[in-house]
């Protein structure tokens, strides 16, 4: 399949942060503002340090790009703006739905408040939904507030995103290094969200395998797994032959399948940051298509599309390539993705006919 042709499929992208997509010359623009420093004076050569600080195969190494980002993204203007052009990617990328996930307390040193940082994000937002539907380019984008979990405000954290529910917050998140900082180390967050209906996401089996998984399940009653990639060291594989495989699940693995819990699997990224050594160092080692042949709900995700030099397109085309999908295989991670949209469920029943319709075509 063409790129244009993947470009012109609709498409739902459920995990994709917004200081991971910021446009490298807004960066420099923005940067240059307020007199800070950066390691390339044009855009190409800023695409080329982030790439190469973002392959080093390390989780903590490749969340470090993210300083020289989230330093220019410290004023109501700059969130704005940040936010807007985000939404226009999307929409250029034939996204009709997406959630935007960001951490607020990352974007409060230059004395926003984090109720005014959520504000200015969801301004943007706004405003680039306005900018696509009158291109003709119909799409919705909602807040995932993300915790960094290694801090200590994760609590206040989710009151922020409940305090934004009905003003574009969709769910709640926890970000940042996953080793050594499990959910439960934030279950009273947690807790709270539960009673107050707030839809839940956690960063799980990207840094840290099942163990870590179980904690977002269990302590944090995540919804959805963020990466959730290493549930496929909970399988292991009796036998193969040809295309057949035959496998052992564990229990994890199996309340994951049987439940329809989805894997926001990222692909291009879990291979930056080594969440899928052990089974190679190619794309085509990613277990994505185990875990699709099993029948795990996966969804296909871009994660940070400025490090990873990537969209949800090449996501697509890049699977393709790898495992030989066809157009019933793209619309069946599409409908994954609808389905596990943080909205009413009326929402997502249209989505999937969006979908459907787009696909016919």
């Amino acid at each position: 399949m063409k790129i244009d042709e993947l470009r012109a499929l609709p498409k739902i992208s459920l995990h994709d942060h917004l200081d991971g997509g910021v446009r490298p010359a807004t960066i420099l623009e923005l940067a240059d503002a307020v007199g800070i420093p950066t390691p390339a004076q044009d855009a190409k050569g800023l695409s080329r340090w982030i790439a190469q600080q973002s392959d080093a195969g390390s989780l903590v190494q490749y969340l470090k790009t993210f300083d020289l980002v989230t330093s220019v993204m410290q004023s109501e203007r700059a969130l704005t703006r940040v936010a807007r052009e985000f939404v226009a990617d999307l929409a250029a990328d034939g996204v009709i739905y997406g959630e935007m996930r960001w951490a607020p307390e990352q974007h409060v040193s230059g004395g926003l408040s984090l109720d005014d940082a959520v504000r200015a994000v969801q301004r943007g937002i706004e405003e680039g939904e306005d900018e696509a539907d009158a291109a003709g380019r119909s799409i919705r984008v909602g807040q995932i507030i993300s915790a960094m979990r290694q801090n200590d405000r994760v609590r206040d954290i989710a009151e922020l995103a409940v305090r934004h529910r009905e003003s574009g917050v969709v769910g709640f998140d926890i970000a940042g290094p996953e080793d050594g900082f499990p959910a439960s180390q934030h279950r009273a967050a947690f807790d709270y969200l539960a009673g107050e209906f707030l839809p839940v996401t956690v960063h799980a089996g990207e840094a840290a395998g099942p163990a870590s998984i179980r904690s977002a399940l269990l302590d944090a009653r995540a919804l959805r797994l963020g990466h959730g990639v290493r549930i496929a060291e909970d399988l292991q594989v009796i036998e193969r032959e040809g295309d057949e495989v035959q496998v052992q699940f564990g229990d994890l693995a199996r309340w994951v399948r049987d439940r329809e819990i989805p894997l926001e699997l990222s692909p291009s990224s879990n291979l930056q940051t080594g969440a899928i050594a052990q089974w190679g160092e190619e794309f085509a080692d990613h277990p994505f298509d185990l875990l699709y042949q099993l029948g795990f709900s996966v969804t296909v995700n871009v994660d940070n599309r400025t490090m990873s030099g990537t969209s949800l397109t090449r996501e697509l085309s890049l699977l393709v390539d790898a495992f030989e999908y066809d157009l019933d295989d793209l619309e069946a991670f599409q409908f994954n993705a609808a389905s596990a949209a943080f909205l009413p469920v009326e929402e997502r029943e249209e989505l999937v006919e969006m979908i459907a319709e787009g696909f016919e075509r």
